[in-house]
């Protein structure tokens, strides 16, 4: 299993240029212990999670490390042109040394997002699944020509090539067409922190009902935080999770009237909200060093992970960077 760190570039302190540059210390420290990977989230409009533009934040990221893979957790495809996702994918895979992979998801609970760049929420699905197939034949064919429902061209090679050939490509969902299109061109998939065990354990099995060798490829998101003591951890990483419970309620509540349907976001009968405080601490790595052994064990044991990303729970970097630290020293090498 591979340890990366999960990027969703918090805004906590209200300045948006702090929030950006912590991250990076974040992924430069990850990068110095031995981590394999860093993921970039895409958000817009939001003031908390300032990362809207995902690939001008991975291109930096190449910039300032050597040897950490860099993903995108994930490209929102409905809201972008597919032949200019496709320029920058193949330009960032050159500038990264071919350290890139591609995340891609459909967007929600963010009925703003669908507003504002033009897309019903009721066609960002279908729309990210045709943006991918065209942007996969861009990346390694020429004089490509396509026509879909909602994309079209003709003739079109891009400059450059992708150094990798092909570069991995993940996809967030809970939904059986998407999870059927991944199977059959077997991609990997990728689970959020919202994603409950049991959730992501009836994804692998719908997957593999389909594609029963790709499903290997699993990098599952969660927030994190390892101290000494059980009850330190807890303390510390509280006040981080309710601010994301608070405002991820808010969230969904708009979405309601808006037509979301995002399954994974949804609780399983008989069970609290994903975005419940106690939800997701119970669904997180947070505690002493046995207890986030034992969590990581059992996502281990349930889904076969090809990565696990961590998001470290707390509003204080340096707090953030010693959590890094502790799990490097204590917890990867027995898991």
């Amino acid at each position: 299993m591979k340890t990366g760190i999960f990027c969703n570039y918090e805004n906590h302190h209200q300045d948006a240029r702090r929030a950006i540059f912590e991250q990076v210390a974040l992924v430069r420290r990850a990068e110095s212990l031995n981590f394999d990977e860093a993921w970039v989230t895409e958000h817009h409009f939001n003031d908390f999670s300032v990362s809207p533009s995902t690939l001008v934040l991975m291109a930096h990221l190449a910039g300032v490390t050597n040897k950490i893979r860099l993903g995108s957790a994930a490209l929102l495809l409905a809201f972008h042109n597919p032949i200019a996702i496709a320029e920058s994918i193949a330009t960032l895979d050159n500038l990264c040394n071919g350290r890139l992979s591609i995340g891609i998801a459909k967007g929600g609970p963010f009925p703003e997002q669908n507003k504002h760049f033009g897309t019903p929420m009721n066609e960002s699905r279908s729309k990210t699944l045709e943006a991918m197939a065209l942007i996969h034949k861009l990346l390694y064919d020429t004089d490509v020509s396509f026509s879909g429902k909602y994309y079209q061209c003709e003739g079109v090679t891009i400059y450059p090539k992708p150094l990798q050939k092909p570069i991995s490509v993940y996809v967030a969902t809970s939904d059986d067409e998407a999870l059927k299109f991944t199977a059959i061109n077997s991609l990997g998939l990728m689970g959020g922190a919202p994603f409950s065990l049991d959730t992501l354990k009836s994804n692998v099995t719908k997957y593999r009902a389909i594609n029963s060798s790709g499903c290997d490829r699993l990098m599952l998101a969660r927030f994190f935080f390892v101290a000494r003591t059980y009850d330190e951890a807890v303390s510390e990483a509280l006040p981080f999770l309710r601010t994301f419970s608070q405002r991820m309620k808010a969230f969904k509540d708009r979405a309601k009237s808006c037509g979301n349907d995002s399954q994974h976001l949804m609780p399983i009968s008989g069970q609290k909200s994903s975005f419940d405080e106690d939800y997701l601490l119970e669904n997180s790595i947070i505690g002493d060093v046995i207890t986030c052994r034992d969590k990581i064990k059992r996502f281990q044991d349930e889904l076969s992970l090809e990565t696990l990303a961590l998001n470290p729970c707390s509003l204080d970097l340096q707090k953030k960077l010693e959590s890094l630290t502790l799990y490097n020293q204590e917890v990867q090498s027995y898991v």
